[in-house]
Parts: structure tokens; sequence; C-alpha cells
């Protein structure tokens, strides 16, 4: 299941997006630390083509792909020296696949700001240093465990040391791991666990006022590496809480969309660089999202490591073809169903089905 940290400085909004995207219940207060332990919310990603696939199978049941959202301790300054809740903040951190950054864009007097001021570059930088501060103190302890090793001239130890020296480089000057120019070499250092190599989504916090976007924000989306979401938080937090007929009359009044998990949830999967493929065995049509170049066989494997282990062909079709059939049995007399073999990379939209030995 995806995994999505909520982070940010105290203050800007983070429990709020939390109730907006998840209809957590969240304790929301203007106190620095409001949350100590983390909020952690599982909800269905939404996916309108899910239900057309359990469609064309007669399925009743539609079982969407979930993701987590967790909303953990607001950072400080010396976050990274385990100032504030830094330590708690990190290791809770370390076990997201993605980061969903919030920062505030909003004014209020009953709110006050950590730093004495709204200031979306300068709240942005403080968040995105504490995380590059923490990998540079993550490679510098590894780089003291492999410094033996490759004095010795063990090959993989010296190949490791001269990587982890060019990435304390690139720390160093204050650019974060996702933007490492070799993307296979950062791989290699997976074990090291590093904050700044996972994906990295932008939320500004507008408040109440939808589409308020100040100049601050929109230098942000120059800036840095990570899409970018401007969502009126406490507007899309009431608005989940509504029943259909008053939250159509909130629309209409304040022409806000009840899309805020939608436009967070597109974000995210584009910073993970994400596909959807969906299946209709059985009792049940499902969604399933997996890495772009994602092999048939490694796909099967998601929904069960015998599927991957016995896998013999997978036969595709892409979602739009299917529905356009209207049944698999039509697509099969088209001709629309390809078979393919254990290394065809799923593509977004896929049909699949997996064909295994017992």
């Amino acid at each position: 299941m995806l995994s999505v940290g909520i982070v940010g400085l105290p203050n800007v909004g983070k429990s709020t997006v939390f109730n907006a995207l998840a209809r957590g219940g969240a304790k929301v207060s203007s106190y620095a630390f409001c949350t100590i332990e983390p909020n952690r919310a599982v909800v269905s990603v939404p996916d309108p083509r899910l239900e057309k696939v359990a469609g064309v199978f007669g399925q009743e049941r539609a079982v969407p792909t979930a993701i987590e959202f967790v909303d953990i301790a607001g950072l400080v300054k010396g976050a990274n020296k385990g100032e504030g809740l830094g330590n708690q903040f990190l290791a809770a951190i370390r076990e997201a696949d993605a980061i969903l950054h919030v920062v505030r864009s909003f004014p209020d007097i009953h709110v006050p700001h950590v730093e004495g001021s709204v200031g979306v570059m300068r709240d942005v930088g403080i968040v995105d240093t504490e995380l590059i501060l923490a990998d540079l103190a993550a490679v510098q302890r590894r780089r003291e465990k492999v410094a033996s090793a490759a004095k010795g001239r063990d090959k993989d130890a010296v190949r490791e040391a001269e990587l982890l020296e060019r990435l304390s480089e690139h720390l160093d000057a204050g650019r974060p791991a996702r933007s490492f120019a070799d993307r296979a070499e950062l791989r290699e250092a997976a074990h090291v666990f590093l904050l700044t190599g996972k994906p990295e989504v932008y939320l500004v916090n507008a408040g109440e006022r939808q589409g308020e976007w100040p100049k601050e924000a929109e230098r942000l989306s120059q800036a840095v590496h990570g899409p970018i979401v401007p969502l009126p938080a406490k507007l899309e937090a009431e608005l989940v809480e509504l029943d259909e007929e008053e939250r159509t009359a909130f629309v209409a009044e304040f022409e806000v969309s009840a899309t805020g998990l939608e436009r967070v949830v597109r974000a995210c999967y584009e910073a993970l660089d994400l596909v959807t493929f969906y299946t209709g065995v059985g009792a049940e049509a499902r969604a399933w999202a997996v890495p772009r170049g994602t092999r048939a066989a490694a796909a099967a494997g998601r929904i069960h490591t015998d599927m991957e282990r016995n896998f013999i062909r997978a036969e595709v079709i892409p979602f739009e073809a299917l529905v356009q059939r209207g049944s698999w049995e039509e697509a099969h007399r088209a001709g629309d169903i390809q078979t393919e073999g254990r290394d065809y990379e799923v593509q977004e939209g896929d049909v699949v089905l997996f064909r295994f030995a017992a």
C-alpha cells in the first residue's frame, strides 16, 4: 500500500489537510506540536474507470487501490539534531513512500506562525534543509562504516565510498537527493534511506480562499523538484463533512469542488511515477498501482507471489478498448486482447488476465 507522509512546519494546516483528504478526524489546534503521535488513515483512491471494469465483468464489488496518509509531527529548525520532535519526525517520515509537504500561504491572526509571519519560500526552505541535513548525517555514518573496507581495496566498498562522497557533495550544496543526476546510482544507495530521495509533493494551503496563489508560491514552482497542488484545506475539510445536498449548495456558493483528494492523489502518483492496471477475475474487479516499467510477472506478484513464480502469460487489453467492446469475450472475438510474456511492461489502464500454473 502506498504511504504518504504529511509534513511541514507547525501550524501550517497539516492536520486540516489530513482531515480534508482522509476524513481522519485529527485534532486541530493553534498550538505547536499539536500532532505528537502520527495520525493515520487509509482511503480508497478515486477511480471512475474501475466501476466500468466491474460492469464489463458483471461483478458487484469493485476494490480500488488504497493510499495511507500519515499526519506527522511538525518540524522546526534543528530537527536533524533532535530539536522539537525532530527524532520522532524523521523516524516516521523514513517509513513513507512519498512526502506531502504542506506549506501555508494564508495569514491568520488566530493561528500564529512559528516563524512569526507567512513565507512560502522560506518555510519550504526550512523543512527541506532539515531533511537534507538529516541525509548528510546518514551518508556520513555510512561513509564511516565502509571506510576501512575501502582502504583495504574491497571493490564493492571502494565503489560505494566513491558514490557516497559524491552524494555528500550534492547534499552539502543544498540539493535534495532526488535531484542527483545518476538515478541508477541513487537506487544503489537505497540502504541509506535518504529522506530527500523520496518523491515530494508540495501542497500550498490557501486556508479558506479558493484559488489563492501568491507570487511567492508561483516562484516555488520553479524552485522545487516535485508537483505543486494549491488547496483551500479548511474549505475542503468542511466540505467532506456535509451530506450530498449540503455539499451541492456549498459548492455553488463558494465555487469549490470536492476534488482535493483526487488532485493530491494524482500528484502523488505523478511523483512516484505509478501506473494503474485492472483485474476482473473472481467475485470482484480490482485496481492495482505499480511503478511504471513493472513487468507482467512482477505485476502478477502484487496479487499473489505464486502467480509471479508460476507465471505463464498475460492477456492484456487497454481499458478503453474493453469498455468499447462491452465484454471480454467480444474483445477476444475482435482480436483486441494481446498475449504477452513475463517481460511485458504493464501500461496505464491495462486490464489484465494472468495465466499461471496451479
